[in-house]
Parts: structure tokens; sequence; C-alpha cells
């Protein structure tokens, strides 16, 4: 039995696929089905893109911190 890599996720591929998704559903050529399909495939990947980013904010925050620097980043403030 081979033991499968974890792929490794490439945040801009997934923005890529989901700007696709949104032109393809803007277009309106897509059946229902494909619509369905096409929005369920954006949840998943703008989950994954969540996740991603959130696992970087807490290394951002690791990094400031190992650095000395204690003071806790707003990432609110910063989206704003």
């Amino acid at each position: 039995m081979s033991k499968q890599k974890p792929t490794t996720f490439d945040f801009e591929k997934a923005l890529e696929s989901l700007e696709e998704l949104v032109t393809a559903m803007e277009e309106g050529e897509l059946s229902l089905e494909e619509s369905l399909q096409a929005f369920e495939k954006g949840i998943k990947l703008t989950r994954e893109c969540q996740t991603a980013l959130k696992k970087a904010e807490q290394k951002v925050q690791i990094l400031i911190n190992e650095n000395g620097d204690t003071e806790e980043l707003d990432i609110e403030a910063v989206e704003d």
C-alpha cells in the first residue's frame, strides 16, 4: 500500500478558480445543475482559502511574538 503525500494548497490557483467560476455563473450560460456544481465548488474553495488565510495569520502572529513584539495584531483594523 502506497502512502500519498498530502497535496499543498495553492492559494493563488484557488483564487483563480473562484474567479473563473464567478465569471461562468455571471454569464448565465450554465444549466441549473452546472450552476449548482459551480456554486458547491466555489463554497469549498472559499472555505479552503479562509483556512489558508487563518493559518497564515497565525504564523505571522507567532513570528511577531518570536521577535519580541508581543503586541496583538488587530486583523479587523487592517481589513478596513
